[in-house]
């Protein structure tokens, strides 16, 4: 924090054109350099021994939360720095705007342009008993969606992926669709809790779901789904490749270009390059689609979209390429062994859950239900029930993780 803030603030009064291009190159690096050593260079490693058959020996090591998070947030206020949009911050309120902790382990993505005025704002030092109840009211929706639903589902998708040699066709559908709702509600889950906790500050945070699997194509998806990642690789990513602007081979190499930077940023793992790939090579299709006049009925759209989707979440989570090709091709009608019952859905109990979450995907998100609320009696037992449902499941279980703490 010390080093970006007086780095950027430095940045806006530099006048040399030269010698600002060099010192923003620099201050770039000097931030990539940490999260390619925390993040890849095991990575690396691994891959050089496999490629040169060499058996480099290094210590694992150990990722700091958030700091895929925290870093982008840097990349932003450094680049923007360098266009001279950052002069006259504090200090403090930068710290604040990087360690902000509702936001911190695992997003909304915060760019400083939202969130560094509303500290300079005198009127959001006070309490407002309105954000404090419609905040309370969204993260206790996110806590839900993340104790009951996501972990529910979790434990299908986990057993799933936990014996993936012994999945059957019925098994690996399970697998992939209980992990498409999982990862859903999780990270939704962790935002509105996030966006939750910020309100009751009387900070907004910016929106990072917005029924992202009610999409009828991928470039809708990706404007649903993890929105600030989104923006950011929009902004910092593909127009400074070019973007639009430099004829149509150009924007789809930058289209896939973007996205696999942002697979790769997931993870240091080839599954996660994969990922951005077909993401990156779907949203080059649709590209071209449109511009040639084509065009499909919305219920088919959104059933080539959201099964495309589910397909492509099998690299995202299995623990290995050959994992995520045998889920593959036992969703294809292929098997991975012979068994007799389901390793995934053996607890009719879940059952009840399974079916409000798959109902919930279609229904209202929070933020559109917290837009309608009104401190009335009706709401106060529905925040009510929530907590009490999420704090019994929350006994009931062994881990509650947060998925993307691992990113």
């Amino acid at each position: 924090m010390i080093l970006n803030f007086f780095a950027g603030q430095y940045l806006n009064y530099v006048e040399n054109k030269l010698k600002r291009k060099v010192l923003y190159i620099t201050f770039l690096l000097l931030n990539l350099s940490v999260l390619l050593y925390y993040k890849y260079t095991n990575f690396i490693v691994d891959n050089v021994n496999l490629f040169i058959s060499n058996d480099i020996i290094i210590d694992k090591i150990a990722l700091p939360l958030a700091i895929s998070f925290f870093t982008f947030q840097k990349f932003a206020y450094i680049t923007d720095s360098y266009r001279g949009e950052t002069k006259g911050y504090k200090f403090l309120d930068f710290c604040l705007f990087v360690a902000f902790f509702p936001q911190l382990i695992a997003g909304p993505i915060v760019h400083h342009k939202v969130i560094m005025p509303q500290f300079q704002d005198k009127n959001n030092l006070k309490l407002n008993l309105e954000n404090v109840t419609k905040g309370s009211y969204m993260f206790l929706m996110g806590l839900f969606k993340k104790i009951v639903i996501a972990d529910t589902f979790a434990l299908m998708a986990n057993a799933g992926y936990a014996n993936v040699p012994e999945l059957t066709f019925l098994d690996s559908w399970l697998t992939s669709l209980s992990y498409t709702v999982q990862l859903y509600f999780d990270f939704s889950g962790y935002s509105d809790m996030a966006i939750g906790v910020g309100l009751i500050f009387n900070i907004h945070l910016p929106l990072n779901f917005n029924s992202p699997y009610k999409s009828n194509n991928i470039q809708d998806f990706w404007r649903r789904w993890h929105i600030t990642l989104g923006n950011f690789l929009r902004e910092y990513i593909y127009i400074p490749l070019g973007g639009n602007q430099k004829g149509e081979y150009q924007t789809l190499f930058n289209l896939f270009v973007t996205f696999l930077v942002g697979g790769i940023w997931h993870g240091a793992n080839w599954n996660f390059l994969i990922w951005g790939a077909l993401h990156g090579l779907a949203l080059v299709i649709h590209r071209v689609w449109i511009k040639r006049g084509y065009f499909l009925p919305n219920i088919l759209s959104w059933i080539l979209t959201f099964f495309f989707v589910n397909f492509t979440w099998v690299f995202f989570r299995a623990l290995t390429f050959n994992d995520a090709i045998i889920v593959l091709k036992c969703m294809l009608g292929g098997t991975g062994g012979v068994r007799n019952g389901s390793v995934v859905f053996t607890d009719i109990f879940t059952l009840p859950v399974v079916v409000l979450g798959v109902i919930l995907l279609f229904l209202k998100n929070p933020q559109e239900l917290t837009k309608e609320f009104k401190p009335n009696i009706p709401h106060l037992i529905y925040m009510v029930v929530l907590a009490l449902i999420s704090t019994l499941y929350l006994n009931s279980i062994t881990s509650s993780d947060f998925l993307y703490f691992d990113f």
